[in-house]
């Protein structure tokens, strides 16, 4: 069964929050470069989850959704995606291409989605977003065709993992965003420093802390506590509170700031099809929102069965949830 209320759709504040989001990880792209012009891809993204664990984790408490949800993100988010991100970008991808490239997870998201929360995303939604994916192709084009075929490979991929994170993020509905995002980095950072010892080597590793200096300690400190802690904390608020089908198509708005940043920081090329591209990814971003609340999965009367892996449990905590939201807004 299916529920929809009748309250207004994405209130502004959330609206601005959602862009103030996206705007750190546009930047966050020209410092993900900075990072890894000194450390191996790996090692850089096992740094980045450290420090967003340590110290925080000691002082937030257990998280209050089920340990198997935080570990689904922490391998979807933190292992799969940004390993891939990164090793990608080290391959050769310029930051702004990147951070255009990414955003096809609005995609993976929707289509993930539908099976997995039983979400049933509005034909104004899916069309703002085709709008918005039409844009996203008319960038990638005017960006140039002389790509590292793997290199791209690895983006797409990092975009697919994306998509996954967003939907088991939903799937846990986490009321403390924040305490989420620490226990997720938690649980991902020892599976990365063995997969840097393991891919990079140990040699390579040592030789980047030796050689560290201002630039990739800022590059860390950005990446763990703006880009991660705080900007995947108001994340997965927003995508707990109005759905993973709306939250995502916002993330289209990413590789306005990445290519811009990159341009001005980077000295990136910046081509007219970039602000005809651009203008379509926020039209279609805008005309893809709701003015209704997003639709949410509630549990069947006959499926009042224990608590089981994957099972009712999770739907009936989710309408549970979509309830009392709806009931704080009136």
């Amino acid at each position: 069964m299916v529920r929809r209320t009748d309250d207004d759709g994405v209130k502004p504040r959330d609206i601005a929050l959602a862009i103030g989001v996206t705007a750190l990880w546009g930047v966050n792209f020209v410092v993900i470069r900075v990072g890894l012009d000194h450390f191996p891809p790996l090692m850089f993204n096992a740094l980045r989850f450290s420090f967003a664990a340590v110290p925080a984790v000691f002082f937030v408490g257990r998280p209050r959704v089920p340990w198997r949800w935080v570990f689904a993100v922490a391998m979807a988010l933190g292992v799969a995606k940004f390993s891939l991100l990164f090793a990608g970008m080290a391959a050769g991808m310029p930051a702004g291409l990147s951070s255009l490239i990414l955003q096809s997870q609005a995609i993976f998201t929707v289509l993930l989605a539908v099976p997995l929360l039983r979400e049933r995303p509005g034909r104004r939604r899916l069309l703002g977003l085709a709008v918005a994916a039409v844009g996203v192709v008319i960038v990638a084009a005017g960006l140039g065709s002389d790509l590292p075929g793997g290199a791209f490979a690895l983006v797409i991929a990092a975009a697919a993992a994306w998509g996954l994170s967003n939907v088991a993020t939903r799937k846990a509905g986490s009321t403390d965003a924040l305490r989420f995002m620490v226990w997720v980095s938690a649980l991902a950072a020892p599976w990365l420093i063995a997969l840097s010892l393991l891919v990079d080597g140990p040699a390579a590793d040592l030789a980047a802390l030796r050689d560290v200096n201002a630039a990739a300690i800022f590059a860390v400190l950005f990446v763990a506590g703006a880009a991660t802690l705080g900007g995947f904390a108001a994340w997965g608020h927003l995508i707990s509170r109005y759905g993973a089908s709306t939250v995502a198509p916002f993330a289209m708005l990413v590789p306005l700031f990445g290519i811009a940043s990159a341009a001005l920081l980077l000295d990136e090329p910046v081509h007219p099809t970039d602000i005809l591209g651009g203008l379509l990814v926020v039209g279609g971003v805008l005309a893809g929102l709701d003015r209704t609340r997003p639709q949410l999965p509630l549990a069947d009367p006959d499926e009042a069965a224990p608590p089981a892996e994957g099972g009712p449990h999770h739907l009936a905590a989710l309408g549970r949830a979509g309830i009392t939201a709806a009931r704080d807004k009136v």
